[in-house]
């Protein structure tokens, strides 16, 4: 069976999970992706051709009649390709809908469409309208474009939600993250038996390989129980920023607390600046993005908690994986699936700087922070 996926882009951490795929019999993976820089991609994701070893199709990548990205030649290359299935996803997905000489040659060839998505801030059919009046949708800057309230504002976000529908019952079947997908998926007219949940991780055999290699390396940073460690892209819906205030608030009951930023992206500067306006620079160490493994998992090996202050997902797998205590509020839906409430992490309010504050607070004073718990949840999770 060939499978092909529609990407914007080679995150590292995929193509070790599609090599994997690709390894088993009778299945083989081909991935289109775009030949130059995406607009799909967010600020600062990580893209490599290491760890690929699957085949890769570079496609010139165009903005479409209908304002979005799509591929050129992507019948041709279907075609010649021939494809089992083929696995899409935002906003590929509306390629679909709005060439109909594609979705005839996908239905003539006998190829099954997958639709790929968290799904993460869709909101439920009979509530779209409301959702996008209140500006639910963010960019990775926190901010939203919609001008709420007017008639052109209403047509459009209508017609965003009737194509929403139209992609979603023209698939054969639908891929999520979080079990929420039955809900929100189904409001829009799918039936639950085409509706899969498949969690979102990394390749966690690589993970639990490299961490064995580490117990015979020596510490990358000194002993401290009071560690806080960032792992990701440095953009707004991070909420770094946030993280960083709080840890000045943090240091006058633990002087020896300090945060470990590892990542990238348009906001390091700012985010440098802030700390040292704080007087944190010797409490903020910026070490810069990290993708080899063994490196990144020293750091979530010196580390004492793991803290996703915004958006996110994989990297709570991997600090389970490293044993570490997470506290978290609303990620990517990774979370509801991993994280349990003083069983190996804590929550906080979402966006809250206080509940932030309050929940690392209670997780730095307890003698016993739970983490060694979330090695055993990725592992009965089938994540090894």
């Amino acid at each position: 069976m060939k499978v092909l996926f529609m990407f914007g882009g080679l995150p590292h951490y995929y193509n070790y999970v599609l090599s994997r795929l690709n390894a088993l019999e009778g299945l083989e993976i081909v991935v289109v992706a775009p030949k130059e820089g995406s607009v799909t991609v967010g600020a600062g994701v990580h893209q490599s051709k290491e760890g690929i070893d699957f085949k890769v199709i570079f496609l010139e990548e165009y903005q479409a009649f209908y304002g979005k990205s799509f591929f050129r030649n992507f019948i041709k290359t279907i075609k010649e390709e021939k494809p089992d299935i083929i696995v899409t996803g935002w906003p590929y997905v509306l390629g679909f809908v709005y060439y109909p000489s594609l979705l005839l040659t996908v239905r003539r060839t006998g190829i099954r469409l997958i639709n790929k998505e968290i799904p993460f801030k869709v909101p439920k059919y009979q509530e779209a309208r409301q959702f996008f009046q209140e500006g639910g949708l963010l960019s990775e800057d926190l901010q939203t474009n919609l001008k709420r309230g007017s008639l052109l504002f209403n047509l459009k976000y209508d017609l965003v939600t009737w194509v929403r529908k139209r992609y979603y019952n023209l698939v054969d079947a639908h891929v999520n993250y979080v079990e929420d997908a039955y809900d929100i998926i189904g409001s829009y007219g799918v039936p639950k038996e085409k509706i899969f949940i498949t969690y979102n991780s990394p390749d966690t055999d690589r993970i639990f390989a490299a961490k064995e290699k580490i117990k015979e390396l020596p510490p990358i940073l000194p002993p401290n129980a009071y560690r806080l460690l960032h792992v990701g892209r440095l953009v707004k819906w991070k909420r770094v920023n946030m993280l960083i205030h709080t840890l000045k608030r943090l240091k006058q009951d633990y002087p020896d607390a300090e945060v470990v930023v590892i990542g990238k992206g348009p906001e390091e500067e700012n985010l440098k600046a802030q700390a040292k306006a704080l007087g944190l620079e010797d409490s903020v160490r910026f070490i810069g993005a990290i993708y080899d493994i063994e490196t990144l998992g020293r750091y979530f090996t010196a580390a004492g908690v793991y803290v996703l202050a915004g958006m996110g997902g994989l990297s709570i797998n991997e600090a389970m994986c490293f044993n570490k205590a997470i506290v978290c509020s609303e990620a990517d839906g990774t979370e509801k699936k991993l994280v349990r409430e003083g069983y190996n992490g804590s929550y906080f309010r979402d966006g809250n700087e206080d509940s932030l504050y309050q929940t690392l607070h209670k997780m730095l004073s307890a003698p016993e922070k739970p983490s060694e718990n979330g090695r055993k949840i990725v592992k009965l999770s089938g994540r090894k």
